[in-house]
């Protein structure tokens, strides 16, 4: 005898209002991060570290170059040390 399958759907019909309770109470807030300026340094400070191990320290074919055009006597004159001095401020930001 089966006399309970009416009681089932009752049942249902409670958990699915429970359900729809519980999404009602959700928040909907938009989240969001700050990143600090010392983070953003830090960050800065680890790229540039990084480019700095993969850059060679020495290139062997440009020391060859320098000191082939230093040979000649006329290669040094004032455009050229103002060139390189030039060069080697503005690589440092200055």
């Amino acid at each position: 005898m089966i006399n309970g399958i009416s009681n089932v759907t009752q049942v249902n019909n409670v958990q699915n209002l429970r359900k729809t309770e519980n999404t009602a109470k959700v928040s909907r807030d938009v989240d969001s991060i700050s990143v600090s300026e010392e983070a953003k340094e830090m960050a800065e400070a680890y790229y540039l570290e990084q480019v700095a191990k993969e850059t060679p320290d020495v290139r062997a074919d440009k020391i060859a170059e320098l000191k082939e055009k230093i040979k000649d006597p006329n290669y040094l004159n004032n455009a050229v040390i103002n060139s390189a001095a030039d060069k080697f401020l503005s690589a440092i930001g200055l």
